[in-house]
């Protein structure tokens, strides 16, 4: 009872409050507001938006791949949106694939069905894919939703024109494209789709000069397309200014290298002057891009027979006609005989085996071009020039075309009036059937 008890040690005990204090808040403050271990911290979503700025600056800059990528990404972030589909497609078709701005287009279309923009944007894909009665389907559906869309009165009117050219166009095809095309002048006589629309029923009717004006305002405004290159420089190439024409081929080649068309025209320009040694160069550069496009060989085919190099043209002409293996071990299709261009690799063939005598080969070939195209005078005559070389009679020269400098072939100057008709951008080019306006009625 007389224990004396220990003194309180109140600095002890204010030490435990503190502590209990601090593991109060470290509990009720710090703890919720620090992520757990070992768990991945989020990232701030990006907005759609800003991937669809930067894929307009890259677009305007001509870089149309990294902006489809950027569109693709819009698209990731903000599936919703019908507009973004829209533009992806029509940078897909700028690009060449067809396809895949038919399906973006029909993304947009899911969205929403009344969009005119991208049924006008279908419609152009389709027609560019050879789906004439579905592009027309899709330009009356734009049509019909907004009367004043002048980018489906252009695209149709492209589309027509292209089918035109292709001879799978109605009666009255060609006046429609030129109808569609005016209509989008009216509408909006400033725009790229507008002056481009314009171009190609120009040129279509042999209005090469109008043809090659509205081609120069289109690539005012975006000269970042390859194939506005490209109708520029065929309609110089068709004016005879052809230092002009080899230029904008060029600019074509470094938008796009891997098209064949750039060094192709480039290689029909040279021949145009009589310099077939560039023109053979320019010809095996398209081959190497394409080693699977007969208009390719054909074309090297033909340079070597006018720069009278027959044994070399043999292989690549007969690569044209009948097909066969590349070097790199791809297949090559034949092209089957038809008006035009390809009607100029067949003769050639034959005129070059029967100038190295090899008439058993060179006399089917006559034979063929007299019952396949033999409302052709120019093929007709050098499928007759095959059976005089092979009876020893050939043409005297002096009874050719005085600017031909290979008998039994017309001068490529000549060639030129009848336009090419390749893969790729399709070159316009008039039937003796199909009716065709006065150069003041398609203007």
């Amino acid at each position: 009872m007389n224990k004396r008890r220990k003194p309180i040690k109140f600095g002890r005990i204010l030490v435990l409050i503190i502590l209990i204090a601090g593991g109060v808040y470290v509990n009720q403050v710090i703890v919720p507001s620090t992520p757990p271990l070992f768990i991945p911290t989020p990232t701030a979503t990006r907005a759609p938006e800003s991937y669809i700025t930067e894929a307009q600056r890259l677009e305007n800059e001509g870089k149309f791949n990294q902006a489809i990528n950027l569109y693709n990404e819009a698209v990731q972030s903000d599936p919703r949106n019908p507009a973004t589909y829209v533009s992806l497609a029509r940078l897909l078709i700028y690009t060449g694939k067809y396809e895949d701005a038919v399906k973006n287009a029909e993304n947009a279309l899911l969205l929403n069905g009344n969009n005119s923009s991208a049924h006008a944007i279908r419609g152009w894909a389709l027609g560019l894919q050879g789906d004439y009665l579905g592009a027309e389907a899709a330009f009356t559906k734009a049509l019909e939703l907004d009367q004043n869309n002048a980018d489906a009165y252009a695209y149709r009117a492209e589309v027509l024109a292209n089918q035109t050219q292709a001879g799978t166009g109605s009666i009255g095809s060609l006046d429609k494209a030129v109808e569609a095309s005016r209509n989008a002048q009216t509408i909006a006589p400033n725009s790229l789709s507008t002056h481009r629309a314009r171009g190609i029923v120009l040129e279509l009717t042999g209005n090469y000069a109008d043809a090659a004006r509205e081609f120069e305002q289109a690539v005012a405004i975006n000269g970042n397309i390859a194939d506005l290159h490209l109708a520029l420089g065929r309609n110089y190439r068709y004016l005879e200014q052809y230092d002009k024409a080899v230029e904008e081929f060029n600019r074509a080649n470094a938008l796009n290298p891997g098209d064949p068309l750039p060094n192709y025209y480039i290689s029909r320009t040279y021949a145009a002057i009589g310099e077939y040694a560039k023109a053979i160069q320019f010809a095996e550069q398209s081959l190497k891009v394409d080693p699977t496009d007969p208009y390719m060989y054909g074309n090297l085919g033909t340079m070597y027979y006018k720069n009278k190099q027959f044994e070399d043209a043999i292989k690549p002409l007969k690569m044209a006609v009948s097909g066969g293996t590349a070097d790199s071990g791809e297949e090559v299709k034949g092209l089957p005989l038809d008006y035009g261009r390809v009607a100029e690799f067949y003769f050639t063939y034959g005129l070059a085996l029967a100038n190295l005598g090899m008439c058993g080969d060179a006399l089917p070939i006559s034979q063929t071009l007299l019952e396949g195209v033999k409302n052709d005078e120019v093929s007709v005559f050098n499928a007759q020039e095959i059976v005089n070389i092979c009876s020893g009679n050939p043409t005297s020269p002096d009874k050719l075309n005085p600017v031909n400098t290979t008998p039994g072939v017309p001068s490529e100057a000549d060639m030129e009036k009848t336009p090419d008709k390749g893969k790729g951008t399709p070159v316009p080019k008039i039937s003796k059937s199909t009716p065709v306006p006065t150069a003041e009625n398609a203007k």
